[in-house]
């Protein structure tokens, strides 16, 4: 694909300033970045990293985790069932070994995304990074359960939403982006929970629940039954979600879920969305980034617009 950011600068000399957007604290010099756990340093080989406007790490835990037993993964009709389990090294092998890589390697900002199984647990995982450099920010996944609260996800009651949240935001100065989970009956009041926490920005959506069984034996397709659900078929859910927390927050918006092409990113950023997160793409084409900068790109030259001209501005 090439310098994707090049080329459309020899077409226009301020191109760049039509992709530039912001992510709470962040300046991003494009709206793309990867959904944590889909992409690795590996992965930009393949094209100019210019082209994402930051790196989202694989989830980490504050111990190490092995994961869900396999079969942990099922291509679907239309999408990916996953039950990874959250395999990683755990906090203080990633700060020794995985964090001095990224630091050396990266020329964008690194949002380390973190899980944990209470708010003291995610609180403690804060402190520890905020001592460390080369953090821009932070992705706190709250659709682990929590066992403050006899196991349930963290992203379904507001009230523990604004809790972890009002903790975390007097702990850092960095982004404080928080991934909700889809998994909720109103998505709005969890966005304004997190809102009034104070974090500066909100990711959505997490996976949505899926199954897959082998009709012939009527055995899953997945170890542990239940699995997360990605991909293109759960991109109206991620739309529509992201539009009704558009409407709810004035804070920005990662948007994610099914996005596979410049034309998706479009549809979400009219939906509301700063910017936007390729996830289960990256797996079908190792191109999906700079193909959707190059579009994206293509599309505001053409209109004269840039992004925050065009954001939430959706046709009702």
């Amino acid at each position: 694909m090439g310098t994707a950011i090049n080329e459309l600068c020899k077409k226009r000399p301020n191109a760049s300033e039509l992709l530039h957007s912001k992510l709470g604290v962040l300046e991003l010099k494009t709206p793309l970045t990867v959904a944590s756990g889909t992409f690795d340093l590996e992965n930009l080989e393949f094209f100019d990293p210019a082209c994402l406007g930051a790196f989202v790490c694989k989830t980490i835990t504050r111990l190490p985790k092995k994961g869900n037993p396999p079969p942990r993964l099922y291509e679907t009709e239309a999408g990916l069932l996953n039950s990874i389990g959250l395999q990683n090294p755990g906090l203080d092998a990633f700060i020794a070994e995985k964090l001095p890589v990224y630091r050396e390697q990266l020329r964008m900002p690194l949002i380390v995304s973190v899980s944990g199984s209470s708010i003291a647990e995610f609180a403690e995982m804060i402190e520890k990074l905020e001592a460390c450099a080369g953090i821009s920010g932070y992705e706190i996944n709250i659709s682990c359960p929590n066992v403050e609260n006899e196991g349930i996800a963290f992203g379904v009651s507001s009230e523990i939403v604004y809790q972890l949240v009002h903790r975390l935001s007097a702990l850092t100065q960095r982004e404080l982006c928080i991934k909700l989970s889809p998994n909720v009956s109103d998505i709005a009041e969890i966005a304004r929970a997190a809102e009034a926490g104070k974090a500066s920005s909100i990711a959505l959506i997490n996976s949505i629940y899926g199954m897959a069984i082998d009709y012939r034996t009527g055995k899953s397709r997945i170890k542990k039954g239940v699995a997360g659900y990605t991909g293109i078929g759960i991109k109206p859910v991620a739309l529509a979600l992201t539009h009704k927390a558009a409407e709810a927050v004035k804070i920005p918006i990662l948007a994610m879920g099914g996005i596979y092409t410049w034309q998706d990113a479009l549809e979400f950023i009219w939906a509301g969305a700063s910017a936007i997160a390729l996830g289960t793409a990256n797996f079908i084409n190792p191109l999906a980034a700079p193909e959707l900068i190059m579009g994206l790109g293509e599309f505001l030259l053409e209109r004269q617009l840039s992004i925050s001209e065009i954001r939430g501005k959706v046709v009702i």
